[in-house]
């Protein structure tokens, strides 16, 4: 018994120390696992933090932030709140990013959480801002003590943000004399503030004159009274006005502000475009605008947007609670729109359309020496203006329903150019050596085949003259003397001539346009086609822009000069036909002016030294069905080669030919050019 007595003696001091060591264990493994819980903890407040700053939840600050950080500095967390809102929100930033994100201890309740910020503004990107704050214990919770600073560093006590912004001036665009042709002039803004409209049935009268007066719908004016951010003392823009045009209307009142003008108007909408404020579509192509920009939407106002919109300005500065300034946060300054200086000239476009009198068609009129575009018309057109300004649900759809399609740039669709065509199926003959001014052809009738291989298709003409050489063909625009010299020539002699020009290129202009086409084809595999080709038909597409440039072969001695749309271009040539051919051709496109059969005599006048080619397309379905014509006018001077003009009109009828519509402006060309 004694023997067992001590052995549990020495027994149970080793049970003591091992339960003191468990013991210890287990305290060791407890603090551990609090110190991972707490570590835990920490990590997800920091990371919830960041969350809600880079999603911008700003409601949910109050599950992270510590109430006694703010509190202690006189906020509330609803302050706090709206504070992040009218800073971040009211300024619009965006794109909010947080890195190197560290967090380290420094006392059992106290974490420092540091990290940085990149977002974006509307003065552009911020990157990489330094933020440092402390994680803290607050009622058993870890919690992210708050200050002004971690809205932006260096903010502190009632620190405000301001921010300032500076609009760039849209550049102009003007033409080469430096008239504007899309400028920024003040407009007046018809507005209402809903309490001088009064009540009951004055309001009613009052509604229904401001109506009448500015010629808006009572449902659109109404409309815009209910939008729900109006109230009885806030102006509610309704119409945009010329300064000239403001009426004094019971109930409305006016604004000065700065629009988009085209002076123009309908003559150069195709051209120069228009403006309009952006839209979805717009901004999910380009993150670099915002909601309130206005940038180009068609014409030239869309194709130089990015220069003409230049950069927008402004500050984001820290200012004390009294306005002082206290620190700059970010700033970018403005740098207005360029100036765009055309070598259109204002005086030309303008009679250029005037003298189309409303007819679809297209003129364009080229300086040939150096490519400058005097012109470039479509007919029928819009009034860009009424686009900026605010157009009507019913002027859209008087223009939408125009069967003459007023919203089309006629001067860049491709169309059979027609007879004007032989004067470049005579050049390449003549370079070929097939084609000579003697060479005769005896044609008899009206009507032509080569042989019965073409069944029932064959080749007509307008005059039945014997014994055709080419200054006849071209004075008469005989399509079967041509048909004949094209079908001598081959097929591969007259492409390896047509490929010299411009077809399948792509021109250096602004200007949205499908390259010129010969055929469907690289091969017609059809003589009639080659022969059809060689008038003018078939499966011919040139832009009047395209012709323009291709005929200026004859004022350059064989080299065709490209069109150019701005001052600055360089010019651009290529040879495209001898300059014996290029001589010749411009002697007997005079004889087409003077001689009285010639198709153009009618603008024969003994003081001008032109030439000329008149043309026509016939559209039609089948061989011996009437269709409509395209009428086409090629005219230049030989004198000083001061000018070049293409002149297209769609469906034409008896006395609206291009060469009738376009007499009296060619006079008036020489007068303007001579001055």
């Amino acid at each position: 018994m004694g023997l067992i007595k001590k052995k549990k003696r020495r027994i149970i001091p080793y049970v003591v120390v091992a339960m003191i060591i468990l013991a210890g264990v287990g305290s060791i493994l407890f603090y551990l696992f609090m110190l991972k819980d707490d570590s835990r903890q920490v990590r997800e407040a920091a990371y919830h933090f960041i969350s809600i700053l880079e999603n911008k939840d700003y409601e949910k600050l109050g599950d992270v932030l510590a109430k006694q950080s703010y509190s202690s500095l006189d906020y509330t967390l609803e302050e706090v709140i709206n504070k992040y809102e009218r800073i971040y929100n009211g300024i619009g930033i965006h794109d909010i990013r947080a890195s190197n994100i560290r967090i380290e201890k420094i006392s059992n309740k106290e974490q420092e959480l540091s990290y940085q910020l990149s977002f974006t503004t509307p003065l552009g990107k911020l990157e990489h801002l330094d933020y440092r704050t402390q994680i803290i214990k607050e009622d058993g919770l870890y919690m992210v003590k708050w200050d002004p600073s971690l809205i932006f560093p260096g903010m502190e006590g009632k620190d405000k943000v301001e921010f300032h912004y500076w609009k760039a001036e849209r550049g102009e665009i003007k033409d080469h004399r430096g008239n504007g042709l899309a400028v920024n002039e003040d407009f007046k803004e018809a507005g209402i503030v809903p309490k001088d409209l009064s009540q009951g049935n004055e309001k009613e009268e009052r509604i229904q004159n401001i109506s009448q007066q500015l010629n808006i719908p009572v449902e659109e004016i109404e409309q815009k009274l209910n939008q729900g951010w109006v109230k009885d003392d806030l102006f509610v823009p309704i119409k945009i006005i010329e300064s000239d045009k403001a009426e004094v209307i019971p109930g409305i009142s006016y604004r000065t502000i700065k629009q988009r003008y085209y002076p123009l108007k309908e003559a150069a909408a195709h051209l120069i475009g228009y403006v309009g404020k952006v839209t979805k579509e717009d901004l999910d192509k380009n993150h670099d605008l915002t909601e309130d920009d206005i940038i180009g939407k068609a014409g030239l106002e869309r194709a130089f947007d990015k220069e003409l919109r230049g950069k927008d300005g402004g500050e984001i500065i820290i200012v004390g609670e009294n306005g002082e300034r206290k620190q700059e946060i970010q700033k970018q300054e403005k740098a207005d729109g360029e100036t765009i200086q055309l070598t259109i000239d204002r005086y030309i476009q303008l009679e250029a359309f005037r003298h189309l009198k409303g007819k679809p068609g297209a003129t364009i009129v080229m300086n040939p020496k150096d490519g400058g575009l005097y012109a470039v018309v479509s007919s029928p057109s819009y009034d860009p203006n009424k686009m900026v300004q605010g157009i009507s649900l019913e002027e859209y759809d008087a223009y939408a329903g125009d069967e003459n399609k007023p919203f089309i740039s006629r001067f860049a669709i491709g169309y059979a150019p027609g007879s004007t065509f032989k004067t470049i199926t005579s050049s390449i003959g003549l370079d070929a050596q097939v084609t000579y001014p003697d060479k005769l052809r005896e044609i008899n009738g009206l009507s032509w085949q080569k042989d019965k291989s073409w069944g029932g298709y064959s080749i007509t003409r307008v005059s039945d003259v014997q014994n055709v050489d080419m200054r006849k063909a071209l004075i008469y625009s005989d399509n079967i003397y041509f048909a004949q010299e094209a079908l001598e020539m081959g097929e591969e002699v007259f492409r390896d001539g047509l490929n010299k020009f411009i077809f399948g290129e792509e021109f250096d202009l602004p200007i949205a346009m499908k390259p010129a086409k010969i055929s469907n084809q690289p091969e017609f595999k059809s003589e009639i086609l080659l022969a059809d080709t060689a008038y003018g038909q078939g499966e011919l597409l040139i832009s009047p822009i395209q012709q323009a440039a291709m005929y200026s072969v004859f004022q350059n001695e064989g080299t065709i000069v490209y069109p150019r749309l701005l001052v600055n271009d360089k010019l651009k040539v290529k040879s495209a036909i001898t300059a014996s051919t290029a001589n010749e051709m411009k002697k007997w496109l005079e004889e087409v002016v003077k001689d009285p059969n010639g198709t153009a005599h009618l603008l024969y006048n003994p003081k001008f030294q032109l030439a000329a080619k008149t043309g026509t397309a016939e559209l039609k379905m089948q061989q011996g069905e009437q269709g409509d014509e395209n009428s086409f006018l090629l005219a230049f001077d030989t004198e000083q080669a001061s000018f070049l003009l293409l002149s297209l009109v769609e469906h034409y009828t008896a006395g609206s030919s291009a060469t009738q519509l376009n007499k009296s402006f060619i006079e008036d060309l020489y007068q303007y050019l001579d001055e």
